[in-house]
């Protein structure tokens, strides 16, 4: 059984009402992309996270035609609200929109196997372009959240720790952020992240090993609009 993982798919509905060839001609067409990759690669008894911003829609029933599209495919889910997800509601409601076709991640942590997957959408830092004052209480709010999910993995028993997050836990080698703290104080072996987009931004964020965590951004288009397979230690 393998994990995948894929962040910032982006969908909405079909035709799409949010085309997003603006942001570059490698865009069109990227929901086929993702759909064919998907199914030549991931099987049955797979798991594929999915790192934020899944969906345009501003509704749950919005979302419907992608979710939808994603149910369709193989392998078991787990989502992560991006900062683009509107559509996310309530675990009840979602839940029961989707019994069983997918696991929401928020507040909590799931099981595979020995590993537990913990995680939380995470925010914007100080210091990246566009933190303000009113963002300090979200990323408060985040780093619970995150301390939430690994607490209880913790508590359940669980030393194989992986993290999804839609931000970064960090952008550059030398930043501090309480996200990064925390998966250093958990020792969490790897975290998964989406939110950046292009090859310039990919190659600016940091990725690769840091306080004993792998740290790899799986947003679609840095990827080839394929689920990524996590090489875990």
């Amino acid at each position: 059984m393998t994990i995948y993982a894929i962040g910032d798919l982006h969908f909405s509905g079909l035709p799409p009402t949010k085309p997003m060839e603006k942001f570059g001609a490698h865009w069109a067409g990227h929901r086929d992309k993702v759909l064919a990759n998907w199914q030549r690669l991931v099987q049955p008894a797979d798991l594929v996270l999915v790192c934020g911003d899944i969906s345009w829609g501003m509704t749950l029933a919005e979302a419907k035609p992608d979710l939808d599209s994603l149910t369709a495919l193989p392998g078991h889910k787990i989502l992560l609200k991006g900062n683009h997800d509107y559509w996310w509601t309530s675990l009840a409601k979602m839940q029961a929109a989707y019994p069983g076709r997918f696991a929401f991640l928020q507040n909590n942590f799931y099981s595979w196997g020995e590993t537990a997957i913990c995680g939380t959408r995470g925010w914007i830092l100080p210091g990246v372009e566009g933190f303000k004052d009113d963002d300090v209480p979200r990323l408060r709010r985040e780093a619970l959240r995150l301390e939430m999910s690994l607490g209880a993995a913790q508590k359940a028993g669980f030393t194989k720790l992986i993290c999804m997050l839609h931000y970064p836990a960090f952008y550059y080698a030398g930043q501090e952020s309480p996200f990064r703290s925390l998966l250093e104080e958990y020792h969490v072996q790897t975290c998964v992240f989406g939110h950046i987009h292009g090859a310039e931004a990919a190659q600016n964020v940091f990725q690769g090993q840091s306080g004993g965590c792998s740290y790899q951004l799986v947003s679609c288009d840095t990827i080839g609009f394929a689920p990524m397979p996590l090489t875990l230690r």
